[in-house]
């Protein structure tokens, strides 16, 4: 049995874990809830934040639609771009407070959500998003937040955190908050349909990523690991069939609780190396965040694996990994198997072929080191030892 700890606290020798999840809403169809969700919790003026290409879909007007016909005010707001940057929260508050509104609603992925938590963040609490860079700056309650995710994998529509892209200092801040957990996920695997194969591909090994972080995570539970090891043995079995077809609802269904249980886990267990390396080169070379982590996680994984391999055997165990002489071994052989994996699925290779060079790794390795995620990482690295594993990545 692995020692725990973290997030987790022990006093007087007892071991107490928290699990915060949000009221969740899962299964074909149930994009339809979102406005009872939204009376639910006492909002009647709302605005939906989305991204542009949403609007081209079903979903965007159907969720529209419903919420006018529940006698919602409804605004919106779909300036959203991928890692979403501090300038679009701020013209997104602007919006929401012309529109006098009292809650939001995200449609989107995880940028999507993010960006709305951000906005959520300075309607209660005012400033500029850069100023609640790390844990729990965010003291007053947030207004009312209904997510609905299009994507299986960032989990952002569970979880505590809000990554934003800060273009000056060319990183990405990650925001910690329990308060940040979404009132209402409304997961609707309908949604995933019209989704470009990279996007669920990218998603997919962001899934299986928080999997394999939390459960390595020093701040794990019992609980959390339950999470990471379903959501694992699911996403495996299931993303080659997603990206294939992002229009099967068999597949659509297990990547949607894959993503759910993974979000469950990593929320609670917080996350490590790869997450902490994968924020800085999303917002220096502004590249999918799901891209990095199958770029990184092999690489990490070996790392942590050379202090302690046992949770990759257990993790390598879930998905049908035989032990391979030693534990470390078996360790290496998850990792080579994750790069097989991102491979089939179209995935690039290497941080190169990201737009990462050689001369960027001195500030990626500070920024990566300043992470909050760094914390969780079952092994603490070295400045060098961050930069090492950013040139075997290259």
């Amino acid at each position: 049995m692995r020692t725990e700890s973290g997030d987790t606290m022990i006093r007087q020798g007892v071991r107490i874990a928290k699990f915060h999840t949000p009221e969740i809403i899962i299964g074909h169809g149930c994009l339809a809830e979102v406005p009872r969700a939204a009376v639910g919790l006492g909002v009647q003026r709302l605005m939906i934040v989305s991204d542009r290409r949403l609007q081209g879909t079903p979903w965007y007007p159907e969720l529209a639609d419903r919420l006018r016909a529940a006698d919602l005010h409804v605004s919106s707001f779909t300036g959203v771009s991928p890692n979403p940057r501090a300038g679009e929260i701020s013209a997104a508050l602007e919006h929401y407070e012309a529109a006098r509104c009292e809650g939001i609603v995200a449609l989107g992925g995880g940028s999507v959500i993010d960006a709305a938590k951000g906005v959520a963040i300075l309607a209660a609490n005012g400033g500029h998003i850069l100023q609640y860079e790390g844990i729990d700056r965010a003291r007053r309650p947030l207004p009312p937040l209904v997510a609905a995710p299009t994507t299986a994998g960032s989990g952002s529509d569970v979880s505590q955190f809000c990554i934003v892209n800060d273009l000056d200092r060319g990183t990405k801040v990650t925001i910690i908050g329990r308060g940040l957990v979404p009132d209402v996920s409304v997961i609707d695997p309908r949604l995933l349909a019209t989704q470009p194969h990279e996007v669920v591909a990218q998603s997919g090994l962001d899934a299986i990523t928080h999997c394999i972080e939390a459960f390595a995570s020093v701040a794990h539970s019992r609980l959390t690991d339950i999470s990471a090891l379903s959501a694992i043995a699911t996403a495996w079995r299931s993303i080659e069939r997603l990206v294939d077809d992002p229009g099967d609802p068999d597949a659509g269904l297990d990547m949607a609780y894959a993503a759910l249980e993974a979000g469950m886990a990593f929320t609670n267990a917080i996350l490590g190396a790869t997450h902490a390396m994968s924020h800085p080169v999303g917002g220096l070379v502004d590249a999918p965040h799901g891209a990095i982590n199958a770029v990184l996680l092999p690489h990490v994984i070996r790392y942590n694996a050379e202090a302690d391999p046992q949770p990759y055997v257990e993790l390598a165990r879930a998905i049908g990994i035989g032990e391979a002489g030693s534990s470390y071994a078996t360790a290496d052989r998850l990792a080579d198997e994750i790069a097989k994996l991102a491979a089939r699925v179209g995935l690039p290779p290497s941080l190169g072929r990201l737009g990462v060079r050689r001369e960027h790794l001195e500030i990626l390795t500070g920024n990566a080191l300043a992470d909050a995620c760094m914390r969780t990482n079952p092994r603490q690295p070295t400045a060098a030892e961050v930069k090492r594993i950013y040139g075997e990545a290259l």
